[in-house]
């Protein structure tokens, strides 16, 4: 078992660099659980020019906190397309409107993504119309979760599909 550390340094984060078609890219890089932190999540994000890391998206359970380190970009929130730059703190309280970060510029965006770790999330993706439910009785729910389903919902009644008799 790998010792977690006290301190540190963003020069010392391991950053994984993925892609998902034209418009999503990025590299990230786990803060919080390299400290131990169990409550707090903490990610560094670097996204290229032009794109973004992640869906337009809100949580329902957790907050997320961003804190630009470098870059200059958009925070898409809600129906508002917000300039940022370096300095600049983000909330995206859950249950918030959805959010997103677009790296507009022509140089590299980076920034920390701050978040509670709850035992459940549902994850709403506004623009494609999915949800994501990762659910646990402990941890986290995107490590330990015991049901995680994501998909398209339609509305039904409460007993819909249910052997009534």
């Amino acid at each position: 078992m790998t010792r977690a550390r006290t301190i540190l340094n963003l020069d010392e984060v391991n950053l994984e660099f993925a892609t998902q078609g034209t418009r999503f890219g990025g590299a990230d890089g786990d803060i919080g659980q390299t400290l131990g932190l169990k409550g707090l999540g903490a990610t560094l994000y670097e996204v290229p020019p032009g794109l973004t890391a992640v869906p337009f998206h809100r949580h329902h359970t957790s907050d997320e906190m961003f804190v630009v380190l470098q870059g200059t970009g958009t925070y898409r929130i809600g129906e508002e397309r917000l300039p940022i730059r370096q300095g600049d703190c983000l909330g995206a309280p859950a249950g918030g409107a959805a959010h997103q970060i677009i790296n507009t510029s022509s140089e590299p965006l980076r920034y920390i993504a701050l978040s509670n770790n709850t035992s459940a999330d549902v994850i709403e993706y506004v623009d494609s119309g999915r949800i994501r439910i990762d659910v646990g009785a402990s941890g986290f729910h995107r490590e330990n979760g015991t049901f995680k389903a994501g998909g398209r919902l339609v509305p039904m009644d409460y007993w819909e599909g249910e052997d009534v008799g």
